[in-house]
């Protein structure tokens, strides 16, 4: 089944994109923590009955992390469970790319994590390769940038740089970060991460 966003319940769309707008500062107020994080639930759960699937494709582009959730582990339940949520604040930008390799349909591509606070980023890069029947894409970080001031101060591979990204196109996905995502549209993502944790992505022009 090929996804549509109009499948998902849209009392939940409505609440997440009332967080994405406010949060960009064109209209409206947050919706507190809890109620996105609830919506956000729903809408995962929406995703699942109706068996959305994504392409990679959709996911291209640059996106700014907007909400997160942490996770805590409980110890008499044996797992864990989701924390409260928040805003991430503007003067720290969260952002995350995605490009693919579109020639052979592999599903083999590229991710960019990078945190900026004032003249400072920190860039991790590195493969990525994407399950589309679950909505699942895998990733590891091979290189890392550091830059100042717009200047490149520090650019070096991770553990084993090359070998290991040549490495990680054959390994299982159980041995590997990943994303499941449940909601991909032109404005925002989102995606509940191998630690348990949820994450609300807005597309950064």
């Amino acid at each position: 089944m090929t996804a549509d966003v109009t499948s998902t319940a849209q009392s939940e769309l409505t609440v997440i994109s009332q967080a994405v707008a406010a949060y960009r500062g064109e209209k409206g107020k947050l919706p507190t923590a809890s109620l996105l994080v609830d919506a956000l639930l729903q809408a995962e759960k929406a995703a699942k009955q109706q068996r959305l699937v994504y392409n990679f494709e959709s996911l291209v582009g640059n996106w700014r992390l907007c909400f997160a959730t942490g996770t805590r582990k409980v110890r008499q339940r044996g797992g864990i469970v989701l924390g409260k949520g928040f805003y991430l604040p503007k003067f720290a930008a969260a952002h995350i790319s995605f490009s693919a390799d579109l020639g052979d349909n592999s599903g083999r591509g590229e991710i960019g994590n990078q945190v900026q606070v004032g003249s400072l980023s920190l860039q991790l890069t590195g493969p990525a390769k994407y399950l589309g029947k679950k909505n699942l894409l895998a990733f590891d970080f091979t290189q890392m940038q550091i830059n100042l001031f717009g200047r490149g101060v520090y650019n070096k591979p991770i553990r084993s740089g090359k070998v290991q990204t040549e490495d990680f196109y054959h390994q299982s996905i159980a041995k590997q970060a990943f994303f499941a995502f449940f909601i991909i549209t032109e404005d925002f993502i989102a995606a509940r991460g191998r630690g348990g944790g949820l994450a609300l992505w807005i597309r950064d022009n």
